[in-house]
Protein backbone atom coordinates (compact mmCIF):
# COMPACT_ATOMS: atom_id res chain seq x y z
CA UNK A 1 0.00 0.00 0.00
CA UNK A 2 1.39 3.40 -0.63
CA UNK A 3 2.19 5.68 1.63
CA UNK A 4 1.04 9.48 1.79
CA UNK A 5 4.42 10.31 1.09
CA UNK A 6 4.07 8.15 -1.82
CA UNK A 7 0.72 9.95 -2.90
CA UNK A 8 0.19 12.56 -5.27
CA UNK A 9 -2.16 14.13 -2.88
CA UNK A 10 0.37 16.25 -0.97
CA UNK A 11 1.72 17.81 -4.21
CA UNK A 12 -1.48 18.01 -6.40
CA UNK A 13 -4.90 19.66 -6.14
CA UNK A 14 -6.63 19.02 -2.80
CA UNK A 15 -9.65 20.42 -0.39
CA UNK A 16 -7.05 19.46 2.08
CA UNK A 17 -3.89 21.44 3.14
CA UNK A 18 -0.71 19.75 3.25
CA UNK A 19 -0.45 19.74 7.03
CA UNK A 20 -3.74 18.44 7.37
CA UNK A 21 -3.12 15.13 5.49
CA UNK A 22 0.51 14.66 7.04
CA UNK A 23 -1.01 15.19 10.63
CA UNK A 24 -3.32 12.11 8.90
CA UNK A 25 -1.83 10.32 7.25
CA UNK A 26 0.49 9.57 10.63
CA UNK A 27 -2.61 7.66 11.95
CA UNK A 28 -3.08 3.92 11.76
CA UNK A 29 -4.77 3.66 8.37
CA UNK A 30 -8.46 2.16 8.64
CA UNK A 31 -8.94 -1.40 7.02
CA UNK A 32 -10.78 0.12 4.24
CA UNK A 33 -7.95 2.24 2.80
CA UNK A 34 -7.01 -0.91 0.57
CA UNK A 35 -10.94 -0.50 -1.13
CA UNK A 36 -11.06 2.85 -0.90
CA UNK A 37 -7.64 3.46 -2.90
CA UNK A 38 -8.85 1.64 -5.63
CA UNK A 39 -12.72 1.69 -5.31
CA UNK A 40 -12.50 4.58 -8.38
CA UNK A 41 -14.60 5.41 -10.51
CA UNK A 42 -11.56 5.85 -12.44
CA UNK A 43 -11.53 7.70 -16.28
CA UNK A 44 -9.19 7.19 -19.25
CA UNK A 45 -7.43 10.34 -20.71
CA UNK A 46 -5.58 10.01 -23.19
CA UNK A 47 -1.90 11.12 -22.82
CA UNK A 48 -0.32 12.16 -26.25
CA UNK A 49 3.20 10.45 -26.29
CA UNK A 50 2.47 7.82 -24.03
CA UNK A 51 -0.87 5.97 -24.14
CA UNK A 52 -3.93 6.06 -21.84
CA UNK A 53 -3.78 6.88 -18.56
CA UNK A 54 -6.18 5.77 -15.82
CA UNK A 55 -7.22 8.35 -13.01
CA UNK A 56 -9.66 8.64 -10.61
CA UNK A 57 -12.92 10.98 -10.86
CA UNK A 58 -11.87 14.15 -10.14
CA UNK A 59 -7.66 13.84 -11.32
CA UNK A 60 -6.26 14.18 -14.37
CA UNK A 61 -2.80 15.19 -15.96
CA UNK A 62 -4.09 19.38 -16.01
CA UNK A 63 -5.23 18.81 -12.23
CA UNK A 64 -1.43 17.86 -11.48
CA UNK A 65 -1.95 14.28 -11.09
CA UNK A 66 0.03 11.31 -12.39
CA UNK A 67 -2.36 8.50 -13.53
CA UNK A 68 -2.78 4.88 -11.60
CA UNK A 69 -1.38 3.31 -14.84
CA UNK A 70 -0.70 3.59 -18.61
CA UNK A 71 -1.59 1.41 -20.84
CA UNK A 72 -0.21 1.78 -24.67
CA UNK A 73 -4.57 0.86 -26.00
CA UNK A 74 -7.52 2.37 -24.52
CA UNK A 75 -9.02 -0.96 -24.36
CA UNK A 76 -6.34 -1.99 -22.42
CA UNK A 77 -6.99 1.18 -19.78
CA UNK A 78 -10.91 0.33 -19.89
CA UNK A 79 -10.46 -3.27 -19.19
CA UNK A 80 -8.36 -2.11 -15.82
CA UNK A 81 -10.65 0.50 -15.18
CA UNK A 82 -13.25 -1.80 -14.62
CA UNK A 83 -11.56 -4.28 -13.01
CA UNK A 84 -9.42 -2.37 -10.61
CA UNK A 85 -12.11 -1.45 -8.04
CA UNK A 86 -12.77 -5.13 -7.41
CA UNK A 87 -9.18 -6.14 -6.79
CA UNK A 88 -9.08 -3.81 -3.01
CA UNK A 89 -12.18 -5.14 -1.98
CA UNK A 90 -12.02 -8.12 0.76
CA UNK A 91 -12.61 -11.43 -0.93
CA UNK A 92 -15.80 -12.88 -1.83
CA UNK A 93 -14.77 -16.53 -2.28
CA UNK A 94 -12.43 -18.85 -0.26
CA UNK A 95 -11.16 -22.43 -1.78
CA UNK A 96 -10.92 -24.77 0.82
CA UNK A 97 -7.20 -25.78 1.36
CA UNK A 98 -8.22 -29.57 1.76
CA UNK A 99 -10.07 -31.76 -0.49
CA UNK A 100 -13.14 -33.05 0.57
CA UNK A 101 -15.24 -36.22 -0.51
CA UNK A 102 -16.76 -33.41 -3.59
CA UNK A 103 -13.28 -32.05 -4.04
CA UNK A 104 -12.10 -28.65 -2.80
CA UNK A 105 -15.30 -26.56 -1.35
CA UNK A 106 -15.57 -22.88 -3.04
CA UNK A 107 -16.98 -20.88 -0.03
CA UNK A 108 -18.27 -17.35 1.08
CA UNK A 109 -16.12 -15.35 3.73
CA UNK A 110 -19.04 -16.88 6.29
CA UNK A 111 -18.21 -20.38 5.32
CA UNK A 112 -21.31 -21.34 3.47
CA UNK A 113 -20.15 -23.84 0.63
CA UNK A 114 -21.24 -22.39 -2.97
CA UNK A 115 -19.81 -25.52 -4.76
CA UNK A 116 -17.22 -27.89 -5.30
CA UNK A 117 -14.09 -27.87 -7.67
CA UNK A 118 -12.31 -31.04 -8.63
CA UNK A 119 -8.59 -28.87 -8.50
CA UNK A 120 -6.98 -26.56 -6.17
CA UNK A 121 -7.63 -23.71 -8.49
CA UNK A 122 -6.59 -20.46 -6.83
CA UNK A 123 -6.96 -18.74 -10.32
CA UNK A 124 -10.46 -19.53 -10.52
CA UNK A 125 -11.28 -17.93 -7.19
CA UNK A 126 -9.57 -14.64 -8.08
CA UNK A 127 -11.41 -14.59 -11.17
CA UNK A 128 -14.82 -15.12 -9.31
CA UNK A 129 -13.47 -12.10 -7.00
CA UNK A 130 -13.00 -9.99 -10.09
CA UNK A 131 -16.41 -10.94 -12.07
CA UNK A 132 -18.30 -10.41 -8.29
CA UNK A 133 -17.16 -6.90 -8.29
CA UNK A 134 -17.87 -6.17 -11.85
CA UNK A 135 -21.27 -7.50 -11.07
CA UNK A 136 -21.64 -5.52 -7.82
CA UNK A 137 -20.88 -2.48 -9.85
CA UNK A 138 -22.82 -1.07 -12.72
CA UNK A 139 -19.92 1.67 -13.35
CA UNK A 140 -17.91 -1.44 -13.77
CA UNK A 141 -19.59 -3.27 -15.56
CA UNK A 142 -20.88 -0.56 -17.86
CA UNK A 143 -16.47 0.04 -18.38
CA UNK A 144 -16.02 -3.84 -19.02
CA UNK A 145 -19.02 -3.57 -21.79
CA UNK A 146 -17.40 -0.18 -23.49
CA UNK A 147 -14.34 -2.08 -23.51
CA UNK A 148 -15.66 -5.32 -25.37
CA UNK A 149 -16.39 -3.11 -28.79
CA UNK A 150 -19.03 -2.87 -30.59
CA UNK A 151 -18.44 -6.69 -32.28
CA UNK A 152 -18.31 -8.26 -29.00
CA UNK A 153 -21.41 -6.23 -27.81
CA UNK A 154 -23.31 -7.33 -30.62
CA UNK A 155 -22.39 -10.63 -30.65
CA UNK A 156 -23.13 -10.84 -26.76
CA UNK A 157 -26.33 -9.49 -27.75
CA UNK A 158 -27.30 -11.97 -29.05
CA UNK A 159 -26.55 -14.41 -26.83
CA UNK A 160 -28.55 -12.71 -23.96
CA UNK A 161 -31.37 -11.97 -26.18
CA UNK A 162 -31.64 -15.73 -26.99
CA UNK A 163 -31.77 -16.72 -22.96
CA UNK A 164 -33.81 -14.33 -21.94
CA UNK A 165 -36.35 -15.24 -24.48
Amino acid sequence: MRSLDDSTLSSSRNAFTPSFLHRIGERDEPVTAGEADVSGPWHVEEIPGRGHGLFRLGESLDRGFEPYAVFRTRTHALLAAALLPGTGRDPAYRLDPEEGKEGYAIRTPEGEALGHCTLFDENLIAALDLGDGLLRSPHCLAGLLEAAGAVALERAGVILDGRVS
